[in-house]
């Protein structure tokens, strides 16, 4: 009988959710190239995810697509479900997906608009985790988790009523969830971007002038790029990143560092 001491240690499984375009793209793509299988979830473009999972089998990595609403929570545990039937126990989870703010300000915003960005930045965030977490606790296990969030959670934009307020309460959710599953082996982070190049930019990726604009308001002089943030997220959801939890990093070439700079 093989010695249990030299067993070998279960195969990691990830969640990428919005997985299909953006940051969730670009991680998806790192995480299951450096071997690990990753599940991608999309809201409604099938054809975007399946080219996702094309990418990934073309450079031998293992994937699959499940249509998710991350903020319904029957939906997040079929989710859960069809990753544990597919590769086993989650324990590497990004949570992408989100909508961006309206430009609505408050006296006009519906509460059914407010509403959609909560489910889909915050609840959705709360949905995984927990459904991730149960699932180690039953199993002994650890994990990592890393929560996307913005620049934004903490500095507020005229308009952004809905997105500000769903991106401060992720920063919350991450630090309390970081604070309560330390024991128990479960890293939660941060990441934080500034102005990367994704669709959520896609006015400024279509208009040079617009783009040469706004990057000329970031003192690292350009936007990022989705594969940059990729690579900090893979980072995070390593073992090198052990010792790290409770932590947001920014990532915005210094752009919320100019908070009350020239007057």
């Amino acid at each position: 009988m093989a010695d249990a001491s030299f067993s070998k240690p279960p195969q990691s499984v990830a969640i990428v959710t919005g997985g299909e375009s953006g940051i969730g793209r670009a991680a998806a793509l790192k995480i299951a190239i450096g071997g690990t299988p990753v599940v991608i979830t999309y809201f409604a473009d099938r054809g975007a995810a399946d080219a996702v999972l094309a990418e990934i089998e073309h450079a031998g990595g293992h994937g699959i697509a499940v249509q998710t609403d991350v903020g319904d929570e029957q939906a997040v545990e079929a989710l859960f479900a069809h990753a544990e039937a597919e590769f086993g126990i989650v324990d590497r989870l990004v949570n992408s997906a989100g909508l961006n703010m309206s430009g609505v300000m408050l006296r006009d915003m519906e509460l059914a608009q407010f509403d959609r960005l909560m489910r889909a930045d915050l609840y959705g965030p709360f949905l995984t985790c927990r459904r991730m977490v149960r699932a180690l606790e039953d199993a002994g296990r650890g994990g990592r988790i890393v929560n996307i969030s913005s620049i934004h959670e903490k500095a507020p934009r005229s308009g952004g009523v809905d997105y500000d307020a769903a991106k401060g309460g992720l920063a919350q959710l991450t630090a309390t969830l970081a604070l309560e599953l330390a024991p128990k082996q479960i890293a939660v982070n941060g990441v934080a971007p500034g102005m990367i190049l994704t669709p959520m930019n896609q006015s400024a990726l279509d208009h040079p002038e617009e783009l040469k604009r706004k990057e000329a308001a970031i003192p690292w002089g350009r936007a990022g790029t989705p594969e940059e943030v990729a690579e900090l997220i893979a980072f995070l959801l390593s073992p090198a990143a052990d010792y790290i939890t409770g932590t947001t990093v920014t990532i915005d070439g210094a752009l919320s560092l100019t908070v009350a700079q020239g007057a």
